[in-house]
């Protein structure tokens, strides 16, 4: 531990390279697989529950109407990541494969995450508040942005809205935010004294999603369908996207004006893309055989954005602290 400090590693990155390096030699599948996504499932109802449990109501209500936050936050999402995707289209004849191209502007379409970037966000001393509405509305919204979006820059068919993502985010999310609103009268007290609860659910539900998510890439073998060459190009893009997108929405927060608290909410909220929302997006609005390829870009992006938003929540949470006297 000691020579960690000296060292300056963050400890938690080391525990999301350890989640990777254990799914990588031993993945989760078959039968396994289901109860550990279960359990996943629980550990995600878990923190927005006691998210909603240690929030007050008007705590909340505020949140909710903080329209200029969330504005920037779709703007970076809908907006600016299409554009930068388009742009790199433009290079992909000469950096990607067709499919590789493809798979990076539906990336860049997709809406933000919601488990992670509230995690996030709540890990950095940002405003949760916001970042659970701005977050919610983003894949709720996803859900008939995405779409069209894909059939304007990628001219795909999209056979029609699959509400089952839609239900998932409101049983799984949702409703155990709600309970824990409802019950936040009675148990918010407690939630106010045993904070460190809420930050070991935080960061435990990330790293069961990170190695969740790993596992089902190495079953599927999707990495053998690449060359050492592309897949080399391809983390590029997709780290330039996340460097790109995490400098602009900084940037913007802070020449707009916005509070440290909110500029942490538009950061990690605007640069998350959301994988479980994206692989069933996906299954809908392409074919079979395309639908690995496409989604294969959007999984590096996951873990990529994982661990550097990791790295940047502990850099925030660290200036917040006062200097030792």
């Amino acid at each position: 531990m000691k020579l960690l400090q000296r060292l300056n590693i963050d400890k938690y990155l080391l525990m999301l390279i350890g989640a990777v390096v254990v799914a990588s030699l031993l993945p989760v599948r078959g039968a396994y697989a289901e109860v550990f996504s279960l359990a996943t499932k629980l550990a995600i109802a878990l923190l927005f529950f006691l998210h909603g449990a240690r929030l007050s109501p008007r705590t909340v209500l505020k949140g909710m109407t903080h329209w200029r936050l969330h504005l920037a936050v779709f703007a970076s999402t809908f907006v600016l990541f299409p554009i930068l995707g388009l742009l790199v289209g433009l290079l992909a004849p000469t950096l990607l494969p067709p499919a590789l191209a493809m798979g990076i502007l539906f990336l860049c379409v997709l809406p933000s995450t919601i488990q992670s970037s509230i995690a996030f966000t709540s890990i950095a001393g940002g405003n949760v508040p916001a970042a659970i509405c701005s977050a919610s509305a983003s894949n709720i919204l996803g859900m008939f942005i995405t779409p069209l979006l894909v059939g304007l820059l990628l001219s795909a068919q999209a056979g029609g809205l699959s509400l089952e993502a839609l239900g998932a985010i409101l049983l799984q999310l949702l409703a155990p935010f709600l309970l824990g609103q409802a019950l936040q009268r009675w148990i918010g007290g407690w939630m106010a004294r045993h904070g460190k609860l809420l930050g070991l659910v935080d960061r435990g539900a990330i790293l069961m999603v990170v190695y969740l998510a790993f596992s089902e890439a190495m079953v599927a073998g999707l990495w053998a369908q690449l060359s050492a060459a592309a897949l080399v190009v391809m983390v590029v893009v997709d780290m330039a996207l996340l460097a790109a997108v995490l400098a602009v929405t900084t940037w913007a927060s802070r020449w707009l004006g916005f509070s440290r608290e909110d500029e942490i909410t538009i950061v990690f909220c605007g640069s998350k893309k959301s994988l479980s929302s994206g692989v069933p997006m996906a299954n809908v609005l392409f074919s079979s055989q395309q639908v690995g390829s496409v989604i294969l870009p959007l999984m590096l992006f996951h873990q990529i954005q994982l661990f550097v938003c990791a790295v940047l929540a502990r850099r925030y949470a660290q200036m917040k602290k006062p200097p030792r006297q």
